[in-house]
């Protein structure tokens, strides 16, 4: 059965959930790909951009123990409001370089993607208490049912997709596979497969 999560998640929620575990996430998530995580790194991390204060305000009222959805939305505006017409995750690997530091800058309670990432990401989730969910690719219209409406665009100059979208979800469905306990699926299938390689070579 899976276990029904709503933002911001306390740590010590995110503390037990452990590879493997199925999960649904309620409430307001944030969308952030290269353009994005490059600008937080570069304005908040690095230094502190007092030009750019506002903006890291307001990402701070939605992702303090939120989480970051690694997406380039198709989207439709519909009289004053956006709709998301395809919502698939993005391969996450890109943001490897960025992410353990943006976990630390929000004490995020997560990040959602496809494909799983790599060692500096998983240890940041173990420093940081955080955990990595996988989304279904190629599903992109229908899990798009789960955004029930956008909040806010921030940074739309950054062009559709690669602002910060600020959604809504109900039942987002995603699968622990990176937690804050060190354990990885992404490791174990790369190991299992290592092993499986070498004895097919041996013959």
């Amino acid at each position: 059965m899976a276990i029904k999560i709503t933002t911001p998640v306390p740590n010590d929620t995110i503390a037990s959930l452990k590879a493997g575990d199925a999960v649904l996430i309620n409430g307001i998530i944030v969308t952030a790909r290269d353009m994005a995580h490059k600008y937080l790194v570069e304005n908040f991390v690095k230094t502190r951009n007092e030009a750019e204060a506002a903006v890291l305000e307001k990402l701070e009222g939605y992702l303090r123990n939120g989480i970051i959805y690694h997406c380039g939305p198709i989207v439709r505006k519909e009289g004053d409001e956006w709709r998301f017409v395809s919502a698939g995750p993005t391969t996450s690997i890109r943001e490897e370089i960025y992410e353990a530091d943006v976990m630390e800058l929000f004490d995020l309670a997560g990040v959602i993607g496809k494909g799983g990432m790599g060692p500096r990401t998983l240890e940041g989730c173990r420093k940081n208490t955080s955990v990595y969910f996988h989304a279904i690719g190629g599903a992109g219209a229908l899990i798009a049912r789960n955004v029930k409406r956008v909040v806010e665009v921030i940074k739309p100059e950054f062009g559709t997709p690669e602002a910060f979208w600020v959604i809504e979800v109900a039942d987002f469905p995603c699968l622990v596979t990176m937690d804050s306990h060190g354990n990885s699926l992404h490791d174990a299938v790369a190991a299992e497969s290592k092993k499986r390689f070498e004895e097919l070579l041996k013959g």
